[in-house]
């Protein structure tokens, strides 16, 4: 079975990046100073510093590996790629929302960048999916929980 494509702005990528390489060069060092102290304190079995830093390696190596993976599965979109008249992963997109007669602006983005308090929305969430592949004047209905949202496309850049 085919992975998950890790759908990725420019900047996301960088950002994944830039951790990657953190994690790797600077706590992978830093945790490895932390067991070799505690290692240095005698007894390990009732050794708390050792079991925390042992702890912080295993959260390092496993974060480590959650992005390389995704990076092994990136479609990186590119901004020249977008055409300013469709919703695509990268636009931002301003909208009307219907209910409340007010505007909002988001950026699509995939969902390992997603925040919505931001302003950045993943193109799996029930409005980045609605938005996705319409154009400026278009409405959108998204379901939520308390009942359905319109919204009315106001510009895409």
């Amino acid at each position: 079975m085919a992975e998950k494509k890790t759908v990725l702005t420019v900047d996301g990528l960088k950002k994944l990046e830039e951790e990657l390489h953190e994690l790797k060069v600077v706590r992978r060092k830093d945790v490895a100073g932390k067991i070799k102290e505690a290692r240095g304190q005698g007894d390990l079995s009732e050794n708390a510093e050792y079991d925390a830093a042992k702890e912080e390696q295993a959260e390092i190596e496993t974060r480590i590996a959650l992005i390389e993976k995704m990076l092994r599965n990136a479609e990186v979109i590119d901004d020249d790629d977008l055409d300013g008249e469709t919703v695509g992963v990268g636009s931002t997109v301003k909208v009307l929302d219907m209910e409340y007669d007010e505007e909002v602006e988001y950026t699509i983005v995939g969902s390992t960048e997603a925040d919505p308090i931001g302003g950045r929305i993943s193109n799996e969430s029930p409005l980045g999916v609605a938005l996705l592949f319409r154009k400026s004047g278009e409405t959108v209905v998204v379901d939520a929980p308390q009942g359905p949202i319109k919204y009315q496309i106001l510009g895409i850049s």
